[in-house]
């Protein structure tokens, strides 16, 4: 993979991927993924801190908790997110996601995203110790 994020071919769905040095770098970088699938990521200036906690009792289930969580914020805030700062420790997920509201303008939103599922579902260190995250996500 030549960048840390990429998206997944599935039928009517996409897939979201994101490889990382540490499960939480995997985790920030399937959260870049997840904003791409709507928009360009870079387009998104990084101006408002957004709090978001998780919790779950693998990791697997924890990565769908994590982009559950984006995207409630997403939808309820009318914001698209560009950062994503993120710590995992014993099944818990603390982060700070920046952002700013939707621009239908300078954005153009391609999608809405309803929300990730356990279809594909799999994080897993590589060979190399990195890990890798992903899942389809249903839009």
């Amino acid at each position: 993979m030549s960048k840390d994020w990429e998206h997944v071919p599935h039928g009517a769905d996409i897939g979201v991927r994101g490889r990382g040095a540490t499960l939480a770098e995997a985790f920030a970088n399937t959260a870049t993924a997840l904003t791409a699938v709507i928009t360009e990521p870079a387009a998104v200036a990084p101006k408002t801190p957004v709090p978001i906690q998780c919790s779950a009792p693998d990791v697997e289930l924890l990565l769908v908790d994590w982009l559950n969580a984006l995207i409630f914020e997403m939808a309820t805030r009318q914001m698209l997110f560009s950062r994503f700062d993120v710590e995992i420790s014993d099944g818990q997920l603390h982060a700070t996601v920046y952002g700013e509201p939707v621009s239908r303008r300078r954005h153009r939103p391609a999608v809405e995203i309803k929300g990730a599922t356990l279809t594909g579902l799999e994080v897993r260190r590589l060979s190399d110790n990195a890990y890798t995250a992903e899942c389809i996500v249903d839009v």
